[in-house]
């Protein structure tokens, strides 16, 4: 389940104010530890604005072939005649 970043910054506070180790304080809130340690280390970098959630999914995929490209290389081979059919083997080659 996924918490708010006010959520965050009070947990990441309550830890830290805690007379418990940092290592035990996470799971009395019900939070996994190395949960609590990426928040921990993102905090001090841009305070609670970086305890917003992100994205999980990737922002790029490395071996996707940009819209521009594809179009060119549809065009092309449309230039040269090449089509699915064409291929031996294939119904309609």
């Amino acid at each position: 389940m996924r918490s708010p970043a006010s959520e965050k910054l009070e947990i990441i506070k309550l830890v830290e104010q805690s007379h418990l180790p940092a290592k035990r304080t996470p799971d009395q809130f019900g939070v996994a530890r190395w949960t609590f340690y990426r928040w921990y280390d993102r905090y001090p970098e841009g305070g609670p604005e970086t305890l917003a959630d992100r994205p999980s999914a990737p922002s790029r995929v490395w071996n996707r072939i940009a819209p521009e490209v594809q179009d060119q290389i549809v065009e092309m081979a449309l230039e040269q005649g090449n089509h699915v059919g064409d291929l031996r083997g294939l119904p309609g080659g």
